[in-house]
Order: structure tokens, then sequence, then C-alpha cells
């Protein structure tokens, strides 16, 4: 089995990069859920996936979900922890497969379009799930935070990360490109 040190630490730095991301930046976007904070993570776990492939994207996901628990997050617990896996998961893994069918600009936005989607729709149960089992919050009190908070929150993370990729994702994997044949990919 042959090691490709070069990915394994280009991989730590987009690790890296995401941890910082998300430490520097973190806000609510919704009044209604000031619980819900925006973070940046997700721009640099969807390039790993998409330069490096969706188990890729999924792996730094749970770097970052598991960082953020035992620092920013760490009132979330294991339960914020398995639903930033599952948020941030999907969206790397949904949108890594697309693009690796589909490797063009136009693949790229579907990718991106899909992961947001495939994010928001997982995101329903696993708020319906964790949130009233482990934080006991009453079902309907869910229900009723879905269209206003859950959803909303989960379309503008996802929509805001990918739209960033989307602008940013070609010099980077150009210069990774670079990177690579320097090392000998």
């Amino acid at each position: 089995m042959k090691v490709n040190v070069v990915k394994i630490a280009m991989l730590g730095v987009l690790a890296s990069l995401s941890i910082v991301l998300m430490l520097l930046i973190r806000f609510p976007i919704l009044p209604v859920a000031p619980f819900l904070e925006y973070e940046p993570a997700d721009i640099v776990v969807l390039i790993g996936s998409f330069l490096y492939g969706p188990l890729e994207g999924l792996l730094l996901a749970v770097i970052v979900s598991v960082i953020q628990t035992l620092t920013v997050s760490s009132g979330a617990g294991w339960v914020g922890m398995v639903m930033h896996i599952i948020s941030s998961g999907t969206l790397a893994i949904s949108a890594g497969l697309v693009y690796k069918k589909l490797h063009t600009k136009k693949g790229a936005l579907f990718a991106l379009i899909t992961g947001t989607v495939c994010m928001t729709a997982i995101m329903i149960p696993a708020n319906l799930f964790f949130t009233v089992r482990f934080w006991g919050f009453p079902r309907e009190q869910v229900i009723d935070l879905l269209l206003p908070a859950f959803i909303p929150f989960n379309l503008i993370k996802a929509g805001v990360n990918s739209a960033v990729v989307f602008l940013i994702y070609k010099p980077v994997s150009k210069a990774f490109d670079m990177i690579h044949a320097r090392n000998g990919r």
C-alpha cells in the first residue's frame, strides 16, 4: 500500500485552515434561533472533497467537528458534534460524489447545489431526532422551528459556503496541482 505523504500533508493543512476559519468567524444569522451560528469551515471541507474525494471531505468534517466540540461549542457536547458531522459530512459526501462524476464548472455548480439540498434535507430528521431525544426539546417546538430556523439556517450556511467554493475553487485547485506536481503526485 502506497502512502501519499503529500496528500496527507495537504489534508492536514486543509483541516488546520478549516479549524482556524471556524474559530475566527462565528455569528448567528437568524434572530429566531441565535444558537445556530454560521461558520465558514465547510468552505475548506468542500474544497478538500473536490480535490481529494468525498471520503477525504468527510474526514475533514469529522476533524473540524471534534475540535469545534472541544473548543467553542463544548456546551453542545457530543450531540452537537454528531449533528455537525452529519450536516458537514452530508455536504462533503454528496457534493464530492457529484463533482467526482461531473468534473466541470457546471458539474461543480450542480454538486454544490446538491450538497446544499442534501445537507438541508438530512438536518430535518436529525433535528427531530437529536434535539428532541437528547436535548429534551418538545417535538412540537422543534417542528415549529423547522421553517423559520433550521431549514433556512442550513440553506443559508451551505449556500454561502458553496458560493464561496464556486468562486475560489479553480485557483485553489491549480495551486494544489502545482504542489502535487512538484512533489510527484
